[in-house]
């Protein structure tokens, strides 16, 4: 009996952890990891971030509800507190991807699959970067170089490639936590165990990172 209890608080521990980490600032708050560890832009998260507006927008209308019909000031301030650290989140989120765009604005003009990952307003921001990035080389540089170097991604004309233009290095490494056991485990051409540690992986054959 006693076991069969244990078991049932397992399971019942075990249904808790899945809700919590299904509600959407656990998900925004794994799409943030997952953003900042990835050395590319990852898919816009289109409807978690339409329900987190929505969320944010509910939360500042109840707490100025609350500070008005006179609540314990102590209650009003953790749902300050709560609204703070997803509002913290949220922008953080978008921020990262902004610098991601920034950085990588002429691989992304260039590249229609990574362009497919960007929301709308991230797609404008994107073009509008590479226009006032290719307006500025030219005016301030390119326009005072001989005819053969004035290309903006190459440093040649007779370059076959576009070697000016930064990518992102998806053969660098990031770290990933196992939420599970996951038994033998293929690291490196060699078994090891790995059992809910650190592991370190190269980003391009990692879906998550947390």
């Amino acid at each position: 009996m006693a076991s069969e209890a244990g078991e049932g608080s397992t399971a019942g521990m075990d249904d808790y952890e899945t809700l919590i980490s299904t509600t959407d600032v656990e998900l925004l708050k794994k799409a943030w990891r997952n953003e900042k560890a990835a050395p590319e832009i990852l898919r816009f998260e289109t409807s978690l971030i339409q329900r987190i507006r929505g969320q944010i927008q509910l939360m500042e209308e109840n707490i100025e509800e609350f500070a008005g019909s006179g609540i314990d000031p102590l209650t009003v301030s953790l749902y300050q507190m709560d609204l703070d650290r997803t509002q913290y989140l949220f922008r953080s989120y978008l921020r990262i991807r902004l610098q991601k765009i920034e950085k990588y604005m002429f691989h992304i003009s260039k590249n229609p699959e990574v362009q497919s990952r960007l929301s709308e307003q991230e797609k404008g921001f994107a073009r509008r970067c590479a226009d006032d990035m290719e307006r500025h080389l030219e005016e301030s540089v390119l326009s005072k170089l001989p005819d053969n170097y004035q290309d903006i991604v190459k440093q040649s004309i007779i370059s076959e490639e576009s070697d000016m233009i930064p990518e992102p290095q998806l053969d660098s490494f990031v770290v990933c936590k196992s939420r599970r056991f996951l038994g033998p485990f293929q690291l490196d051409g060699r078994q090891s165990t790995i059992s809910c540690i650190l592991l370190v992986c190269a980003a391009r054959n990692v879906s998550s990172v947390c």
